[in-house]
């Protein structure tokens, strides 16, 4: 029989599991504590588990790791890690420090079939889902990496489109938040996705984490043209999905928009963004491109972002103008790709 990682079992599948082998549903907090506080790499660690059930679990299940393959240091401090999984595929993830905050940017999918075309990631092309121990690895990795600080907030926002592994995604979302795990607070806990409307009302439906969704356009021709997500899902029906979310009495949807010169960053288009978001409970994240050689698009200049953020902030927008970070080491927003 095949050996299969422990870390890739959800809270009520690692419960299942134990009740199979006849024991207590209480074991799973305790190997939640050793996997994800003690972050054990043998069951013959799991001191409160008696040798016959290590050995038992041994010879059935692994508990599974990333290799690190490369860490870069920007100079405004963020680190950006080439992890290499099982199959030899890699990802990439990114630790943000800011004002006392460090926010850890982790990827869904390696690579990622949404074919943004602002987005380095989607020249990679898509190749699978992580699974929820490879996700999670990534969390123990960056927690080792800036102890004794504390990872204070995740952003599901690296590569791929988390909403295309909904299920994994969800499973990861409730060991974070998990006191015998990373007990992390949900309000800490962001998930971004490019528009997939379906699955953003089922995720908001089965969690309470912040979600913000990339809009990126005002008009349906120009989305469709740097996102072909639009065909399928228009802005009328994003914006319809966004506006009947059963969100918290007090939670705001994000919108993030990301400023391309010459496409998308026109005092006309910040009119029409105003007029689009009219009567939501949200606020915006302007985030100036990140020019890439091997991408076409060029940054806007700093009149038209600030002009464009003016307009909002006058018509009583939340608007945040996000600071390009790690762009020296190809880690900024829409730059994270694997080994080709």
């Amino acid at each position: 029989m095949t050996k299969k990682d422990i870390k890739d079992f959800s809270i009520d599948g690692l419960k299942t599991l134990m009740e199979e082998r006849g024991l207590k549903r209480y074991r799973a907090p305790q190997l939640l504590k050793w996997l994800y506080q003690a972050g054990v790499s043998s069951f013959e660690e799991m001191s409160n588990f008696k040798k016959e059930l290590r050995t038992t679990f041994d010879a059935d299940f692994y508990i599974g790791q990333l290799k690190i393959l490369k860490k870069q240091v920007s100079s405004d401090g963020c680190e950006k890690f080439l992890l290499e999984l099982a199959d030899g595929t890699s990802v990439e993830s990114v630790i943000i420090p800011d004002d006392g905050r460090n926010t850890l940017c982790l990827s869904t999918q390696v690579g990622c079939k949404m074919g943004c075309h602002f987005c380095l990631t989607a020249k990679q092309g898509f190749t699978r889902d992580l699974t929820i121990g490879e996700i999670l690895n990534q969390v123990l990795i960056a927690k080792n990496d800036i102890a004794p600080e504390r990872l204070t907030n995740i952003v599901f926002m690296g590569m791929g489109e988390p909403l295309l592994n909904l299920e994994n995604l969800i499973a990861v979302i409730d060991i974070l938040k998990d006191d015998n795990a990373f007990g992390m607070s949900s309000r800490r806990i962001t998930v971004s996705t490019c528009g997939m409307a379906p699955q953003l009302i089922e995720l908001c439906e089965r969690t309470d984490v912040a979600v913000a969704v990339s809009l990126n356009a005002t008009d349906d021709e120009t989305r469709s043209k740097i996102m072909p997500v639009n065909k399928r899902f228009p802005i009328h029906e994003l914006l319809d999905a966004c506006r009947n979310l059963p969100l918290k009495k007090r939670a705001r949807i994000t919108f993030e928009y990301v400023l391309i010169g010459g496409v998308n960053d026109s005092l006309d288009n910040a009119k029409k963004l105003a007029k689009l978001l009219t009567g939501m409970k949200c606020k915006v994240n302007l985030i100036p491109f990140n020019a890439h050689h091997e991408l076409k698009f060029k940054a806007p200049t700093k009149e038209a972002v600030k002009e464009f953020q003016t307009h909002l902030l006058e018509n009583n927008y939340t608007a945040i103008l996000r600071a390009s970070r790690g762009n020296d080491i190809s880690a900024a927003c829409g730059q994270l790709k694997g080994l080709s």
